[in-house]
């Protein structure tokens, strides 16, 4: 039986073959390259944390470096107790490991009544000596997701560096709080006054200055982004008080 190739129904089904086929290909395709796509984003997450260290490395270097300078991964519950805290090599299949926690995924499925369920990372380094603590934090900014992380001293009150990023902020407003000068004012600053009461840090247009270790400023025209930032450090930070005032404690002794 002749096929006539002219017609309505030879055009659908070899229409409907061409769709099948090529979308199976990018399916394979897609499914075989998750792999390297994990792979990024755990080096980029790697990369992000060293940075608010100020260690400077290509992607690639990241998980090495990681690993040498990382010597405790701590998660904690949503009122400051500890869950796990690993040394070591990372096990991606653990989901007690603090590096694997998806801290963006916990801020969006766990909301209102369930932000109780959120689980928080935290990260204890060693460079050059000084014990650092790494806190990743995410938050909302004027069209999206915000984050970022903070390292700590281990006075866990002096800010030793921080590094922020964006999905979808404005370039040139709030998108700025990825760059180089908004990170720089960060180190130096301090999350509790002389009197010892946490008082986070606050970001806002003219708040900061030369006398002021508890404000930076924000981003000018981006006030929604720099509220969110705002709003990110103060609510995160809160939630790891019990675990800092508890090593104040232990290292008082």
């Amino acid at each position: 039986m002749a096929i006539n190739k002219n017609s309505n129904t030879f055009t659908f089904l070899f229409a409907t073959g061409l769709v099948v086929v090529f979308g199976s290909l990018l399916a394979i395709a897609a499914e075989g390259l998750k792999p390297f796509q994990k792979e990024n984003l755990r080096q980029k997450k790697m990369l992000d944390i060293l940075t608010s260290m100020g260690i400077e490395a290509e992607r690639s270097q990241a998980p090495e470096l990681f690993q040498t300078y990382n010597k405790q991964r701590i998660l904690l519950s949503s009122t400051g107790e500890v869950i796990s805290s690993l040394e070591g090599d990372i096990d991606p299949l653990n989901a007690e490991d603090a590096f694997n926690v998806d801290i963006k995924k916990e801020y969006r499925n766990f909301r209102g009544d369930d932000a109780s369920k959120r689980r928080y990372p935290m990260f204890m380094f060693e460079k050059e000596g000084e014990t650092l603590y790494v806190v990743p934090m995410v938050g909302t900014g004027l069209w999206g997701p915000i984050w970022g992380f903070m390292a700590l001293k281990d006075d866990l009150n002096t800010v030793y560096g921080a590094t922020f990023d964006h999905k979808t902020e404005t370039p040139g407003l709030g998108a700025e709080i990825r760059t180089p000068q908004f990170h720089a004012q960060f180190p130096g600053e301090m999350i509790y006054n002389t009197n010892g009461d946490f008082v986070s840090i606050e970001v806002t247009k003219g708040a900061s200055g030369p006398d002021n270790k508890h404000a930076v400023d924000g981003i000018t025209g981006g006030t929604i982004t720099s509220d969110g930032v705002d709003e990110m450090i103060r609510r995160t930070l809160t939630v790891y008080q019990p675990y800092f005032e508890s090593q104040k404690s232990l290292s008082s002794l």
